[in-house]
Order: C-alpha cells, then structure tokens, then sequence
C-alpha cells in the first residue's frame, strides 16, 4: 500500500477521536506492510494529557512486538506531531513518521527550530493528504467553538 492509502486508515482513526469529541487525531503503526496498531486521541476519554494517537500507538506496537523498539516500523499520523510525541519517537527508534496536517502552534518545530529531534535514522515525511487531514481538525474546532 501507498503513504496515502495508510494515511487514510490514519484518517478512520482520527474519524473516531472526532465522534468522541476528541481531538482528532489518529496513528497507525506498520511494519513489513503489516499494521501491527491503531490508535486514536483519548486524552478526554482517559483524563490523560499523555494520551495522545502517537502515543497510544506506540505503546500498542510495543506489546504486539515484544520490543521497546521499532527501527524497521513507519508511523503514519495525521497532525504533526507535537513534542511530546517527537521524544517519544525519538526513544523509539522508528524508521519513518508520515504525517498529514502541519501543526505550526504545537508542533515539535516551535521548540526545535529546524533542528531534527527523531532518532537520526528517522526519514520524516509531512503533508500526506494534508488537506484531508486538515479539514477534519478545522471542522472539529469550528464545532467545539459554535457549542
């Protein structure tokens, strides 16, 4: 499968956070062609700042694996991943991050400048069906500000 067929299942998960009035964001994890997690945004589900889609993901893949690495897996995520998230995947060791959305209010570049903070084997990979990915979180803040 492309970048832009994983993203889409990215998207479906983001698709639930949003239905749960979560921010919506949504993560999946593949390896050898084989999505091995999915995840979604559940910080207001779980009371949990740290539960956000890269996250949850990243612990779900870990389980599946056995492993607290992941040096041949790629994350696909429709945000940009903030700071959190990027330290994360800095410990991760993951191959390849694809996200959708650029994030200039949280992303991981408001605090790094231009300086990569991943693991530096990490290929990253922005703006995959960004547009799709975008109307999703401006339609979610549209809502969230008309209630």
């Amino acid at each position: 499968m492309s970048d832009e067929q994983y993203m889409k299942l990215a998207l479906a998960e983001a698709q639930k956070a949003f239905n749960k009035e979560e921010v919506p964001v949504g993560a999946i994890v593949v390896m050898n062609n084989t999505i091995i997690a999915k995840a979604y945004n559940q910080v207001e589900l779980l009371n949990d700042s740290t539960a956000h889609a890269e996250i949850m993901a990243l612990t779900t893949a870990y389980q599946f694996l056995g492993s607290k690495y992941l040096p041949e897996a790629t994350l696909y995520v429709t945000l940009e991943p903030c700071l959190m998230c990027t330290g994360a995947l800095y410990w991760s060791k993951i191959n390849r991050i694809v996200f959708g959305a650029y994030d200039e209010k949280n992303s991981y570049r408001r605090a790094t400048g231009t300086n990569n903070p991943f693991h530096p084997k990490t290929e990253i990979i922005g703006g995959v069906l960004e547009e799709e990915c975008s109307l999703l979180m401006k339609e979610f803040f549209k809502k969230l500000r008309s209630n």
